[in-house]
């Protein structure tokens, strides 16, 4: 029989999916703010609109789906908490844009920010039981290794072609 503190202990360890939608709305909404916002050189212009937009698409998405009847039936499901958690919540409060001296640190960071959703939404993937909910975080994980691969191919380009 467990103790009361490991009853506990594995309950903290999980989250709502509507706690999880929140939050990943937060982290969309906050990504949205980040690109739409950014003063970028004109070369960068093209990518971040496009993330801008992508990521514009993804909260628009969570909140169709929270409205959605599917959904409702889920919302007070139990999930682990990713151990990603800590670092997506992380990326939701946004840095100042005086941050960022050169395109090379705007590129870092923006790689950072789709590293740690694409794992947060692969974890939850993984947590979840198989349905609308794990489609739907399989198809972000799958949304954000996009952004990432396609912020390489820039921060390649501009990096180590001598671009910074």
């Amino acid at each position: 029989m467990q103790e009361k503190g490991e009853d506990y202990k594995s309950l903290k360890e999980m989250v709502t999916i509507g706690e999880i939608l929140k939050k990943a709305s937060a982290f969309e909404q906050s990504a949205f703010n980040f690109y739409s916002t950014l003063k970028v050189s004109k070369r960068l212009r093209p990518l971040v609109q496009d993330l801008a937009k992508e990521e514009q698409s993804h909260l628009d998405l969570f909140q169709t789906l929270s409205k959605h009847p599917d959904l409702e039936n889920h919302i007070a499901d139990l999930v682990k908490v990713p151990a990603s958690d800590h670092r997506f919540s992380d990326y939701i409060l946004l840095p100042k844009q005086d941050d960022f001296r050169d395109e090379q640190a705007i590129l870092q960071y923006a790689l950072g920010r789709e590293q740690v959703a694409m794992q947060q939404y692969d974890s939850l993937a993984k947590e979840t039981p198989p349905g609308p909910i794990q489609d739907l975080f399989r198809f972000l994980a799958n949304e954000e290794l996009e952004h990432k691969k396609e912020l390489e191919k820039w921060y390649y380009e501009i990096v180590h072609s001598g671009g910074v």
